[in-house]
C-alpha cells in the first residue's frame, strides 16, 4: 500500500482515532477508529471477545485485501454500546510513515 493522493486506490487507511487507549487485536496491540477509508467490510458474525459478545464485521484494505481489523457492529454488553460503527485497526497492518511510531 504505496502514498499517493489520499483517497487514491492503494493508500494506506486513513483514520481518525477515537481514543488513545490501546485495545487488543487477534495479532497484538490496536486502536478504536470513528472512521477509515480504502478499507471493504465482510459480513457480521457474533464473537465472543475479550470485552464480552459482539457482531463484528472482518475490515480489509481494498488495494490488497488483507484483513486489517473489524468493524463493531453490536456490542451486547451495555457498558460496550460506544464501540458501534466503530473500527478496530491492529498496529501491525499500519503503515509507519513521517517518523510517527
Amino acid at each position: 500500500m504505496e502514498g499517493g493522493v489520499p483517497g487514491d486506490v492503494g493508500d494506506p487507511p486513513v483514520t481518525l482515532a477515537v481514543s488513545p487507549q490501546s485495545f487488543q487485536g487477534s495479532h497484538g496491540r490496536a486502536y478504536l477508529f470513528n472512521s477509515v477509508v480504502n478499507v471493504g467490510c465482510g459480513p457480521a458474525e457474533q464473537r465472543l471477545l475479550l470485552t464480552g459478545l459482539h457482531s463484528v464485521a472482518d475490515i480489509f484494505c481494498q488495494s490488497c485485501k488483507t484483513t486489517l481489523g473489524w468493524k463493531y457492529e453490536q456490542a451486547f454488553e451495555s457498558s460496550q454500546k460506544y464501540k458501534e460503527g466503530k473500527f478496530i485497526i491492529e498496529m501491525s497492518h499500519m503503515v509507519k510513515e513521517n517518523g510517527w511510531d
